[in-house]
């Protein structure tokens, strides 16, 4: 069998050679539907410039996508995504395989970084993170054919295989342990309002306080950050009826509770139980060290990336739930002072 050449895919696609040229090294001088053509004519025939045979081959997969739609310093100073990443990388590291990271300032970025990251054949597949309640990205993603895994709840990932934690259940059983200790006024300190898992989180909040007769009202959402978890507590702890249990949607506002709790003298666990989510390190290392809601995040990560491969393999992968998170019982949790 004869080799295929440049002046093959040329011919094939309509075009010239210079054409070809332009399109595989990313040059301008082609519209988008020609280096489309092109780079499907160099499939058909199987030709790619030796740069690029691997990015060509959907058999071969060398790098993935994830976009972060976070501030910078937030992602640097929040023990989640770090651990998250961990997990991702450690499944890549397996394959020999690169994530591409990047991060984008709304959601409308990332569908357009994501189109031109698959259109330029720079990723195999991407992970998609932090749906919203009426998420702009599935639409035009999975109109493009881009293999994607999103880690989210099936509601809210709009047909993509998705894995996810079963946060509804853990938000009951945080609310039903501290209530068992026998507090009554709980409150919880949620992430942005917009995110799905936090609606989920505040929904199941809401209802697992009105099943045990308690006012469920007491949450105010934030952006994740220490200074807004901070804001919250002082808020909270300021209030006519303040609480005597806080649960928070993260490590990093759980650890600056507490310490507003110490600035406003306000005694923890003996006036004020917190509870925290995700536990990393820093649940362990304050003082009190922090109850929490626990899982695996690192593993999380790692089976993120192994049901990527498998959608990008074109298997038939059901989307489920991989964890729940389950408590930790530490030093910040007790029974309210009567």
């Amino acid at each position: 069998m004869e080799r295929v050449t440049i002046k093959d895919v040329a011919a094939a696609a309509g075009v010239s050679k210079g054409a070809v040229s332009l399109a595989f090294n990313r040059k301008p001088g082609v519209s988008e539907a020609t280096r489309e053509r092109i780079f499907a004519a160099a499939r058909e025939l199987g030709w790619a410039p030796n740069s690029s045979a691997r990015s060509l081959s959907r058999q071969s997969v060398d790098t993935v996508g994830l976009a972060l739609c976070r501030p910078a310093r937030l992602l640097g100073l929040e023990p989640f995504y770090m651990e998250f990443v961990s997990g991702v990388e450690s499944v890549l590291a397996e394959r020999d395989c690169s994530l591409l990271l990047r991060l984008v300032g709304s959601l409308e970025e990332e569908v357009v970084l994501q189109e031109r990251w698959w259109r330029e054949r720079q990723v195999a597949g991407s992970v998609l993170v932090d749906f919203h309640r009426e998420d702009p990205r599935p639409g035009p993603l999975r109109e493009l054919g881009l293999p994607a895994v999103a880690v989210g709840h099936p509601a809210l990932t709009g047909g993509f295989a998705s894995v996810w934690t079963d946060d509804a259940t853990a938000v009951a059983e945080a609310v039903r342990y501290l209530a068992a200790l026998g507090h009554r006024r709980i409150a919880r300190v949620g992430g942005p309002a917009g995110l799905g898992h936090s609606a989920i989180r505040r929904e199941a909040f809401e209802e697992t306080m009105a099943g045990l007769g308690l006012d469920g009202s007491r949450q105010v959402g934030t952006g994740f950050s220490g200074e807004e978890g901070a804001r919250a507590t002082r808020s909270l702890l300021l209030s006519a009826e303040r609480p005597t249990a806080i649960v928070y949607d993260n490590d990093l506002m759980a650890v600056a509770g507490l310490g507003v709790a110490a600035e406003m003298g306000v005694s923890v666990p003996e006036e004020l139980s917190l509870l925290a989510w995700d536990d990393s390190q820093l649940c362990r290392l304050t003082h009190p060290t922090l109850s929490a809601m626990s899982h695996d995040v690192h593993g999380f990560g790692a089976q993120v990336a192994r049901v990527l491969f498998d959608v990008i393999a074109g298997q038939d992968v059901p989307s489920r739930p991989v964890a729940t998170p389950s408590l930790v019982p530490r030093a910040s949790t007790a029974p309210p002072r009567a």
